[in-house]
């Protein structure tokens, strides 16, 4: 009786651990698929947000051949694999292109990274370096970077005969920039932040993950376990911009508006909505006017467009507006206004603008004008 006793107690310890691991198997795969099932929908929730950015801004057409800037951090990597999901049902061509800037001792790990997501996702690639820190001596190295990068975007595009190509700027890039701005003093123009889509040179820069936040691009990349790039410098208060991201933007969410990213994002989609009208009604008033500003219709304009017709004229030489400030644009209106003719203002990059009888001159330095 004892010894079938205990053999009893045995079984019983046996069959109760069985039906534990049993248990605990069952809520190991209950857990697994809960899991499998929230990454199917965040996948799907980053998809559906990245397509309704693309509609709601034209960003895309069937057949489109695109140029993808990537560096290989998580923004970059991210579009490449939501472009490459679309790629069939829209029948893109798709092309990456990576610029080594050399910043850092361990920037050919990125390169790297790229040319095997290349090789993965079957997208053909071209990549090339530059030493950003020799060529940046005389000047600022983020816009001397910046300018490198696009100019060997565009390089890229024009081998390929194309005129689109696609960065990964995100929702919190947006709010960084506004605020940047604001800091630095800007019009109606800078307060539009990013825009979701820019012609430069005669080339289309879309930007179809900028309604998308950056934890929800880290989430996506990590439920599909990839691991991008990690550029160490963002973590440092080395860049204004780095300082705002790290410094003023948290410390705004946690003591004035928790909100504050959407807020700023919110504002920059109104500015830019208000400064597009504003644009075309510019192009409308001022045809047959780019650096040669006839006075008597400039002075029966609102300042607003007066403002952008000078905008206009300084682009059309220097190719941008970079560098002109708030007191540049009021020194214009004073002399469009009240000072005598053959008055002269000084723009900077050698841009100057002279007063004759009938008009406004803009023009570089280095050119002899004849009123």
């Amino acid at each position: 009786m004892v010894q079938g006793e205990a053999l009893s107690k045995t079984g019983l310890l046996r069959l109760r651990l069985a039906m534990t691991n049993f248990f605990r198997l069952r809520l190991a795969v209950a857990f697994d698929n809960k899991m499998l099932t929230k990454a199917k929908l965040l996948q799907k929730m980053i998809l559906r947000k990245f397509k309704n950015t693309i509609r709601q801004y034209n960003l895309i057409k069937k057949n489109d051949t695109i140029v993808i800037g990537i560096s290989g951090g998580p923004d970059s990597t991210a579009l490449a694999y939501l472009l490459n999901t679309l790629k069939k049902e829209l029948m893109l061509n798709l092309h990456i292109a990576h610029l080594d800037h050399m910043l850092r001792s361990d920037s050919g790990e990125d390169r790297e990274f790229v040319e095997e997501l290349s090789k993965k996702l079957k997208i053909p690639i071209t990549a090339a370096k530059i030493n950003i820190k020799e060529s940046a001596k005389k000047g600022s190295l983020e816009e001397i970077a910046r300018n490198a990068r696009l100019g060997f975007l565009i390089g890229v595009a024009k081998k390929i005969k194309t005129r689109k190509i696609a960065l990964g700027h995100n929702f919190d890039d947006q709010a960084e920039t506004v605020l940047m701005r604001i800091l630095r003093g800007t019009g109606l123009y800078g307060l539009s932040g990013i825009l979701p889509k820019r012609n430069i040179s005669g080339f289309e820069i879309i930007r179809p993950l900028i309604e998308i936040k950056k934890r929800e691009i880290k989430a996506y990349l990590k439920k599909k376990g990839i691991s991008p790039c990690q550029d160490i410098t963002n973590l440092q208060d080395v860049y204004f911009r780095n300082k705002i991201r790290n410094r003023l933007l948290p410390l705004l969410e946690k003591e004035y508006n928790k909100n504050i990213k959407e807020v700023l994002a919110n504002m920059a989609q109104s500015a830019g909505i208000d400064y597009d009208y504003l644009s075309s009604q510019t192009s409308r008033l001022s045809r047959g006017m780019k650096t040669k500003l006839k006075i008597s219709r400039l002075q029966k304009l609102f300042p607003a467009i007066q403002r952008l017709i000078f905008r206009r004229a300084i682009a059309e030489i220097k190719g941008d507006t970079r560098r002109i400030t708030f007191q540049h644009i009021k020194e214009l209106e004073d002399l469009l206004l009240n000072r005598p003719v053959n008055s002269i203002v000084d723009l900077p990059k050698g841009i100057s603008v002279i007063k004759t009888k009938k008009d406004l001159l803009f023009y570089r330095k280095s050119r002899k004008i004849c009123p």
